[in-house]
């Protein structure tokens, strides 16, 4: 059963990763690349977490650093997209 689940979340990363992608190949926004990016590397570290967990190796730790690396993507993008925009240069705000 937990293999079942596994395999459904890992599928369920991937597509949402293909549905981000979707998104910023028709707007070239990075916020969507980044959390396009930031749902592979779930999927990928699902996966592999998946493949490794009979072996019993402690490495699997490291595995988890992957996932922090995906949620700091994601922290990134919405930080990044929350940001006020640039003036146009020759602008000045009174």
């Amino acid at each position: 059963m937990n293999d079942v689940l596994s395999g459904v979340i890992i599928a369920g990363y991937a597509v949402a990763g293909l549905f981000f992608l979707r998104f910023w190949r028709d707007t070239r926004d990075r916020f969507f690349a980044f959390f396009a990016a930031a749902f592979w590397l779930l999927c990928a570290q699902r996966l592999l977490l998946a493949m490794f967990r009979d072996s019993g190796s402690e490495n699997l730790v490291y595995l988890y650093v992957v996932r922090l690396v995906a949620f700091v993507l994601i922290v990134l993008a919405i930080v990044e997209k929350n940001r006020p925009a640039k003036a146009p240069a020759g602008s000045e705000s009174r």
